[in-house]
């Protein structure tokens, strides 16, 4: 199982700079509104995108979604995790928790 991130170790992570975030939920959604410098990387594309995208296994990447609900943070994490990368951990409250929060976000 993907270890979780907490919502102020992610919003720290990201004002250091010390991590690559991952939105899974991808098309309309990402260009409306993302996390902070978040790439999109949708669990059907991971096999494909991922070893362009995040070309270093060794990196701290962070996945999110929607809500708790939504699976595809899990799904992307469990996918780079079986692909070789060595620090995926998941935001699993994902973006919904984020803007409540008031934090931050960002549109494509």
């Amino acid at each position: 199982m993907t270890a979780l991130i907490t919502r102020d170790e992610l919003a720290a992570a990201i004002e250091a700079g010390s991590v690559t975030v991952v939105d899974t939920l991808g098309g309309e959604y990402y260009t409306q509104q993302h996390l902070p410098g978040a790439l999109a990387l949708v669990p059907a594309d991971v096999d494909t995108r991922a070893p362009a995208l995040l070309p270093d296994r060794d990196a701290a990447i962070v996945t999110y979604c929607s809500n708790p609900a939504c699976p595809n943070s899990g799904q992307v994490a469990d996918r780079l995790s079986a692909l070789g990368y060595t620090d995926v951990r998941k935001y699993r409250e994902g973006i919904q928790d984020w803007v409540e929060a008031g934090l931050p976000t960002e549109a494509a």
